[in-house]
């Protein structure tokens, strides 16, 4: 790493009581699962902070690690962490994203109209599978989350990076999708109060109500009536909601981290999302740069492979000859490392780093979150 590059002090982060919301970003296969959940158990062990882990990623490398047999859309307490003397505990959850849709069906409407709405072709097919729903979803769970008060930390384990800038747009995608002129005609009966979907509430009405009829059919088209009819009166508050946790995302109580590993792809991304939470003045805290490789052998690549020759060349000690090797190519893999580092701290001289060396083995244990906690902070 380039010394001139600020180091990320990542206990004065975690130990902050004003920082209320962490946020993990980056490429996928970069660590960031195993980085989200050793921040949230060095918060409850080391700073006594009552944590949630927030995973929108469905793999299931967080409840692996953290012991757990399965996740879901309830926090569930991680036992095995070492809170006695700070007084901290760990949750972790995974976000279900047809879930926590119901949830919020449920809890805008009555119940026979929840289930009116829970039976609809329309809302099946979206609260399940429609782009988007995912990153809507979260932004809905994240501020139930914050809403109740109830957690010092929310640690979020967003998806690969351009998954993650869907889970920001998701505000603004939300308000375009229902300001549409196509939603707006179909909402037309609904909010001329309630009359069949064919009644002409104006002739453009009846005009375009005919012709899509006509395309996809009469069950379909009431499906579709009942379904954004439904939208019309759940999603405003919705809408609402999803914009006040996007104003605390942009909020100093938030910190983004990036995470990414020295490869070119990795730290393009990471650029990417940087440039990004930039321009949308959203607080980004600093870079974590994950397995990374280093020597602590002062000899560089031509000196070692220049005596390794040697050795070879006087028939003997073949063992160390190799060893040389190894060590010249992982100098090389070193400085290649610090080259694709370099191209982000260039970008963003004021973003500070913090370097986490490779394990020789997956993370899969508490205690393996704790070594990764401990090279976070070091």
């Amino acid at each position: 790493m380039p010394t001139a590059t600020a180091r990320l002090d990542v206990d004065a982060l975690l130990a902050d009581p004003s920082i209320r919301i962490v946020v993990c970003c980056g490429a996928g296969g970069v660590g960031k699962t195993t980085t989200a959940a050793a921040l949230g158990v060095r918060a409850a062990e080391r700073h006594g902070r009552r944590t949630v882990v927030l995973t929108i990623d469905p793999a299931r490398r967080l409840a692996q690690s953290l012991g757990l047999t399965e996740l879901d859309n309830t926090p569930r307490q991680v036992k095995g962490i070492d809170t006695d003397s700070s007084g901290g505990e760990l949750h972790a959850m995974m976000l279900d994203m047809k879930r926590t849709f119901d949830e919020v069906v449920q809890a805008h409407t009555d119940p026979a109209r929840a289930q009116e709405i829970f039976a609809n072709p329309f809302y099946q097919a979206m609260s399940s599978t429609f782009s988007g729903t995912q990153e809507y979803m979260a932004m809905e769970k994240l501020g139930q989350l914050r809403s109740r008060d109830e957690w010092d930390l929310i640690v979020v384990d967003t998806p690969p990076s351009r998954s993650a800038l869907d889970f920001l747009d998701a505000p603004a995608r939300l308000s375009r999708f229902l300001d549409g002129r196509m939603l707006r005609l179909l909402m037309a009966p609904a909010r001329a109060g309630g009359r069949s979907m064919f009644n002409l509430v104006t002739a453009s009405f009846g005009v375009f109500s005919r012709v899509v009829q006509k395309v996809i059919g009469a069950q379909l088209l009431t499906d579709l009536s009942g379904f954004v009819a439904a939208l019309d009166s759940m999603f405003g508050g919705f809408r609402q909601r999803a914009e006040r946790t996007y104003q605390v995302l942009q909020d100093r109580e938030t910190a983004f981290l990036l995470v990414a590993a020295p490869e070119p792809d990795a730290v393009r991304e990471a650029q990417y999302f940087a440039e990004r939470l930039v321009a949308e003045r959203m607080p980004l805290a600093g870079l974590v740069l994950n397995r990374v490789h280093s020597t602590t052998l002062d000899l560089d690549a031509a000196a070692s492979l220049a005596a390794a020759d040697a050795l070879d060349a006087a028939g003997d000690q073949a063992v160390t000859a190799d060893a040389l090797r190894v060590h010249a190519a992982l100098v090389r893999q070193t400085e290649r490392e610090a080259q694709v580092a370099q191209r982000f701290t260039a970008a963003f001289p004021a973003v500070p780093t913090v370097p986490v060396t490779a394990q020789p083995a997956d993370i899969h244990d508490v205690d393996g979150l704790r070594t990764i906690g401990d090279a976070l902070a070091a």
